[in-house]
């Protein structure tokens, strides 16, 4: 048996009322499954918080000093994560207390045994691209699923000029754009008609949210592309906001243009030894399911 690869475990949990029961269980048999492999756990507040007697460590001594980091939660929680483990380059496990799940495709039943094999070096390993969205010259913010431009308050469209390296390709009129990693293709973009993009392409997709015209279509184009937007004609700026992944939301200025473009460093996520992306995708998306007659 080959010696253990990981030696300082961050864990980190979701923070979400509804499942406490669940969730304090599963973190709980988690923490004493890694004492008794003899491993130093160090645990950020919401998952302290579910331990009897554990204090919390700080999340910047969670990311310095951590070999791994295991993420009890949804898609939501890792992407969390991944916005603060990113620069350390420490790798990312998801055990799946969401809902569709696919960065977190650990179930808490399999927990165990699949983190004993990954424990022994029994694993996939991927590097996921980030996206770096810059408003105005504010300081970039960073999306692992998606960067999107959308309306606020309002119940009439945007409309908005769309660059694809410095050259115009559209004056849009829509309730907004996607722009998506292939992360992020089964996410917003997803329910937005996009393409699903298979995790390792250098890629982004463009999707328009609700066109005005039925000839503006989803865009796949290629991952060192940048994207530029500006707001135009009559809409207001002040009803429209800049969000990424879902997390941080950005105002916007008379005159500021929004840019995308891919981040420098990846995120590493780990996958058990027998992970297939496109399973994944058959299981949750119903994939050949027949119908109830």
């Amino acid at each position: 048996m080959s010696a253990v690869v990981f030696q300082r475990i961050a864990l980190l949990a979701k923070s979400d009322p509804e499942s406490d029961q669940q969730l304090a269980a599963t973190v709980q048999t988690l923490y004493r499954f890694l004492l008794q492999h003899d491993l130093q756990v160090a645990c950020e507040p919401v998952a302290a918080a579910l331990l009897p007697d554990v204090a919390a460590a700080p999340m910047d001594v969670l990311v310095a000093q951590s070999d791994l980091a295991i993420v009890v939660g949804g898609d939501g929680t890792l992407l969390r994560s991944a916005h603060q483990f990113v620069h350390a380059g420490v790798p990312l496990l998801g055990v799946n207390l969401g809902r569709l799940g696919f960065l977190v495709d650990i179930s808490p039943d399999e927990m165990l045994t699949v983190l004993a094999a990954i424990l022994r070096g029994a694993y996939q390993q991927e590097e996921r691209f980030l996206l770096s969205c810059t408003v105005g010259d504010r300081p970039p913010q960073l999306a692992l699923n998606d960067v999107v431009l959308h309306k606020w308050h309002i119940a009439r469209m945007l409309e908005f000029k769309l660059w694809l390296d410095d050259t115009l390709l559209d004056t849009q009129r829509s309730d907004g754009l996607i722009v998506a990693t292939p992360t992020g293709s089964t996410a917003y973009a997803l329910s937005g008609g996009g393409p699903l993009l298979a995790p390792g392409l250098d890629a982004m997709a463009l999707v328009p949210i609700c066109p005005h015209t039925l000839g503006n279509r989803p865009l796949v184009v290629n991952g060192d592309s940048t994207i530029a937007m500006a707001i135009c004609g009559r809409t207001d700026p002040a009803h429209v906001r800049v969000t990424c992944d879902g997390r941080v939301s950005l105002c916007l200025a008379a005159d500021e243009r929004i840019q995308v473009t891919r981040y420098a460093v990846p995120v590493r996520l780990l996958h058990p030894a027998d992970y297939d992306h496109y399973t994944i995708l058959r299981t949750k998306l119903g994939w050949g399911e027949q119908p109830v007659r």
